[in-house]
């Protein structure tokens, strides 16, 4: 399993930003090997991250690759004051099954 994490600050939305991110959302989600995501936001930094699972990298990649998504990375500075991406390979996931989370879908690995 991989994630993306897509860290960053905001600036003034607008309706353009709104439509392409929903088109954004139902992409990432209509894509085989998308796991599902979480949002947080930072309340001392203002900073939001989003955390987006994955089964491989080419369905990632899927998404890197579209042209929407493109289209929003090249129009990202009208929006965000700055942003930070992360892919990261998960080595183990494990709790005690009573907390929802896009991990839970995948078989979870004994706490080592």
């Amino acid at each position: 399993m991989y994630t993306s994490t897509f860290t960053f600050k905001k600036k003034q939305y607008d309706d353009a930003f709104y439509a392409l991110d929903d088109q954004i959302i139902s992409l990432a989600k209509s894509i085989p090997g998308y796991l599902g995501e979480e949002t947080w936001e930072n309340a001392t930094t203002g900073q939001v991250s989003n955390v987006y699972y994955w089964d491989s990298l080419e369905s990632l990649q899927s998404l890197i690759n579209n042209p929407i998504h493109q289209q929003a990375k090249a129009a990202q500075a009208k929006w965000l004051d700055g942003y930070q991406v992360i892919v990261a390979e998960v080595l183990r996931t494990y709790g005690d099954g009573n907390l929802p989370h896009p991990c839970v879908k995948v078989v979870p690995h004994a706490a080592n």
